[in-house]
């Protein structure tokens, strides 16, 4: 299978200056999703050996060799990057640049021969989420947010739906009913969801990218890893969404992890839900 081809950037690399990301890490990015695809592709739905991790999530030799592949990768062109990874965790860099990596983003979808699994690459600076990457290999989709750019499916601009805020005629799309067991998103999340008309859960990061092509219309997590949400934040907001927390605040890398994403009135109408009884902040 092919890789997405790399958008035609209209600016020249060099420093990152406000509201642009310079071609050349946009390119990076690009290449590392190119490695890791080809990882996923050759070990997809063929004889592998599961672990367990410490918190008794699935592993397989295929989430680790991607990790490894970016991390090199990064070695070899951004040495001074810190990183953030879910597998080998954090390293910490001279720069102001962080990189956070999911290698395989819905690992039981992976090992499932399911092709919703995807690859997150994102890079940071500071708390200012600089671009993102949302990687299906198996299905060759790639969705690529950057700061002051549009997203772009395969290099093509997409964008939410532009909906209302009626949340009768919703499908709420979360990514596994039980991280939603605690006491505080267990109430949040059962406020929203009786409000709605349907939850369907699975997709992990599939359902993010789905919402920045405006076919999904929200998506509600919770007790997310920054790796797991880091590169969400510009594939949405690129698209003309609003994702934040269930406060309404911006997501950061130190943020507790329970995500909300949606056109903006939609957001807002789903924020109202979640956070009843609070002040939320502005998601604009």
């Amino acid at each position: 299978m092919t890789s997405p081809p790399d958008p035609a950037p209209p600016q020249s690399g060099g420093p990152i200056q406000a509201g642009h990301v310079p071609d050349d890490l946009l390119q990076l990015a690009g290449r590392m999703a190119d490695a890791t695809g080809e990882i996923c592709r050759r070990h997809f739905r063929q004889p592998l050996a599961i672990d367990s991790k410490a918190d008794e999530s699935p592993v397989t030799i295929a989430d680790r060799t991607c990790e490894q592949a970016l991390r090199r990768i990064l070695a070899e062109e951004r040495p001074d990057d810190s990183i953030i990874g879910e597998e080998f965790g954090a390293s910490e860099g001279s720069s102001d640049l962080t990189w956070v990596l999911d290698p395989i983003d819905g690992t039981k979808q992976f090992i499932s021969g399911k092709p919703l699994f995807g690859t997150l690459i994102a890079c940071w600076r500071g708390h200012t989420p600089l671009l993102g990457v949302i990687d299906h290999p198996a299905m060759g989709e790639r969705w690529l947010g950057a700061l002051g750019r549009p997203t772009t499916l395969n290099g093509i601009p997409v964008h939410v739906a532009a909906g209302d805020e009626d949340l009768s005629r919703t499908i709420i799309h979360a990514g596994d009913p039980a991280m939603f067991s605690g006491e505080a998103q267990a109430a949040g999340f059962a406020r929203l969801a009786g409000a709605v008309s349907a939850v369907v859960y699975g997709g992990d990061c599939y359902n993010y990218g789905l919402l920045a092509s405006g076919h999904v219309l929200l998506c509600v997590d919770a007790r997310l890893k920054p790796y797991d949400f880091a590169a969400l934040v510009p594939v949405v907001t690129g698209a003309g969404g609003c994702i934040t927390d269930w406060s309404g605040d911006p997501l950061t890398l130190a943020s507790s992890g329970d995500v909300v994403a949606a056109a903006a009135a939609l957001h807002g109408a789903a924020l109202a839900r979640l956070s009843a009884g609070r002040v939320v902040g502005n998601p604009a």
